[in-house]
């Protein structure tokens, strides 16, 4: 082994030996769980597939649907791409593989057949099926190869089409996703926590053209530090992407985001944060920029990590689902107390706005009442759905794919979807006094740590800290519970359930 290889790998394991000390330290006893998920991030460490029985505790879904195992032992599985046929391609960056799951012809609920369709790639990333060719998104380049739908087969050879894409650094993988309009779009991650890129297809979206014969990149929308998932919303073709906030300013800042995408759209990274703000390390003398930066649709909690998405198809659904897509997150790994570890259903309204609420909920166990084992059994990346409605979800910390049907309500969906949330503070409500109310209220304020946002005692250096001022004549107690349940950016929408939202409301309006 070469002096210069080994000093990058002595270099690397001083990195993370010095990242999970800062997590003992952080974290205490849940220090096992999250050097797990921090050696997952960095190093691909997985645990065992759950079995059935693990997922029938653990998971909850809304009323009606129901989450079973489709594959497992898959090892660090990401993106998904569904063939018209029914088949499910997954990559495999760390195998630099891509794998086929055949289509469940015999309805037993597992894929027929699992094979590798291709090989010996670089870090493959995203999938994406046009007109008869799977392109492959590597961390260098970009190629395509024929692909017959019914029998499942590539044929020919695997075409090059853009070469020498950076993949140094943080962010290396790619993401693809075609539009109706004759270009395939593509993601590309930062290099850094924070910097300035050199190079202009780095925390970008880039496109080109299908149907050119030697296809160049050209830049669509930047500012974008990390933007895993994107996908069309079917009502008015426009194109949407997650989007990763930085790291090292705290538990609760700045936010992930989902964007609308816009061509020669800048989207504030490096220098601007969340809702117009700037950043504390490259924001200064950047104030010119705050009116160009365009800011995210929502808001997502900070680092809660929201990898791919998709717009689903409702079909027989209910309708809560129509004009909905769904988000994986993917779950933090450096803030004191974890977040994310679920899919969430983002659903807009008639008025532009976009609410958040559980969907598959029970990868990070929250509650200590719950089923022993584990307290991460999964981190789910990307979603994928079937002709047949049913969606898919992979997971790269358990190296699983969850199948997800939904058979009919079995109560009603709109008393219960939103309010099922296993949450970490319980509150009762009923025959409670004004008094146990603002107790109750002031535990779960205390609980999603609000005062690091609305109390300058608490708030972190450079924080602006937004009071809770004159609210009683503001709001009555169910406008302010109505708030909670649609909060307004750049405040996240926290599984809050009806009681908490009671309690809270009674704690906001007589503290």
């Amino acid at each position: 082994m070469s002096q210069f290889l080994k000093r990058v790998l002595l270099s690397l394991l001083a990195v993370v030996v010095l990242l999970l000390l800062t997590a003992k330290l952080w974290l205490g006893e849940e220090f096992e769980t999250s050097a797990k998920v921090l050696l997952n991030t960095v190093a691909g460490y997985s645990v065992a597939s759950p079995s059935q029985q693990q997922v029938d505790q653990r998971f909850t879904v809304p009323p009606g649907f129901r989450v079973t195992v489709y594959a497992s032992d898959l090892g660090k599985v990401r993106m998904l791409e569904m063939s018209p046929a029914g088949d499910l391609l997954a990559s495999q960056p760390r195998k630099g593989t891509v794998t086929i799951l055949g289509r469940d012809n015999n309805r037993d609920g597992l894929p027929d057949n699992r094979r590798v369709l291709l090989a010996g790639l670089t870090r493959p990333h995203g999938l994406e099926l046009v007109d008869g060719w799977l392109y492959v998104a590597e961390s260098n380049q970009i190629g395509r190869i024929a692909f017959d739908a019914q029998s499942g087969q590539v044929q020919g050879d695997y075409q090059v089409l853009i070469k020498g894409l950076s993949d140094s650094g943080n962010h290396w993988t790619k993401s693809l996703r075609a539009g109706d309009d004759g270009w395939l779009y593509v993601s590309s991650g930062s290099s850094c926590n924070v910097c300035v890129e050199e190079d202009e297809q780095r925390a970008a979206i880039s496109r080109f053209k299908l149907a050119d014969q030697n296809p160049r990149l050209e830049l669509f929308a930047s500012g974008l530090r990390n933007s895993v998932g994107m996908d069309w919303s079917p009502w008015e073709q426009a194109l949407y992407a997650t989007d990763n906030g930085r790291d090292l300013l705290g538990d609760d800042y700045p936010p992930c985001e989902l964007n609308r995408i816009v061509k020669g759209g800048f989207y504030g990274w490096p220098y601007i944060n969340g809702y117009a703000e700037l950043d504390p390390d490259l924001g200064q003398g950047r104030e010119d920029l705050l009116n160009d930066a365009i800011s995210p649709v929502h808001g997502f909690r900070a680092h809660n990590a929201p990898l791919g998405m998709r717009f689903i198809s409702a079909g027989d659904w209910p309708a809560q689902f129509h004009k909905t897509a769904l988000v994986a997150l993917h779950g933090s790994w450096n803030r004191s107390s974890r977040d994310g570890y679920k899919v969430v259903s983002l659903h807009w309204q008639p008025n532009g706005k976009v609410i958040e609420r559980d969907f598959m909920s029970g990868f990070l166990r929250s509650d200590m009442a719950q089923p022993q084992g584990e307290s991460v059994i999964g981190r789910p990346v990307d979603i994928a759905q079937g002709e047949d409605g049913a969606v898919y979800i992979s997971d790269d910390y358990s190296g699983t794919v969850f199948k997800v049907v939904y058979s009919g309500e079995s109560e009603p969906l709109a008393a219960s979807y939103g309010a099922n949330a296993k949450t970490a503070v319980q509150v009762k409500v009923s025959g409670a006094s004004s008094l146990e109310l603002q107790q109750q209220g002031a535990a779960v304020f205390k609980h999603y740590h609000c005062a690091s946002c609305h109390d300058a005692r608490y708030a972190q250096a450079n924080r602006p800290v937004r009071p809770l001022e004159n609210l009683a004549s503001r709001y009555t107690a169910e406008g302010l519970q109505d708030f909670l349940l649609s909060p307004t950016p750049p405040m996240p929408l926290y599984p809050l359930s009806e009681q908490q939202r009671i309690a809270l409301a009674a704690y906001l309006l007589n503290r």
